[in-house]
């Protein structure tokens, strides 16, 4: 097995052990059992294995995100988006502080959504469309999510 699939199964090892709620928290875990990664590489490795921070009922906490349709994600996701903003070619999602990236994760696992990439910031991301033509109907999507 390689180091990156070894660091990985110890990832979802952790995650699925005990309750994780922020990256910090994650790497010093990792460490404890000698993998000595970036932040930078971490987070890479949580996309693809498929982990998203999701809020609890004290803060945050990382959860596998088996089914990027369910309802409670959606909702989740939803709670977390403020505000929509487009013009004829680019859509702009506004969220919550700090939680861009999450619902980029979200946005880039949806099936049929004419969404070819998004870019995520803090609290900002930039969704571009297949076409400028399906701007209006990611806009729906999007709203729809937020109701």
């Amino acid at each position: 097995m390689t180091a990156k699939l070894q660091r990985q199964a110890k990832i979802k090892e952790i995650i699925t052990g005990q309750k994780i709620s922020s990256q910090e928290e994650l790497l010093e875990n990792l460490k404890s059992f000698g993998f000595d990664t970036t932040q930078a590489t971490l987070s890479r490795d949580l996309h693809e294995i498929g982990i998203v921070r999701v809020p609890d009922e004290n803060g945050f906490k990382y959860v596998f995100h088996q089914d990027e349709n369910s309802q409670a994600i959606r909702q989740i996701i939803g709670m977390e988006i403020i505000n929509v903003l487009h013009n004829e070619s680019t859509v702009v999602v506004k969220t919550m502080p700090g939680r861009a990236q999450g619902v980029a994760i979200y946005f880039d696992r949806l099936k049929d959504s004419h969404i070819i990439g998004t870019v995520a910031g803090d609290d900002a991301i930039i969704l571009i469309p297949d076409s400028h033509v399906h701007v209006d109907l990611v806009v729906q999507t999007i709203k729809s999510i937020m109701q």
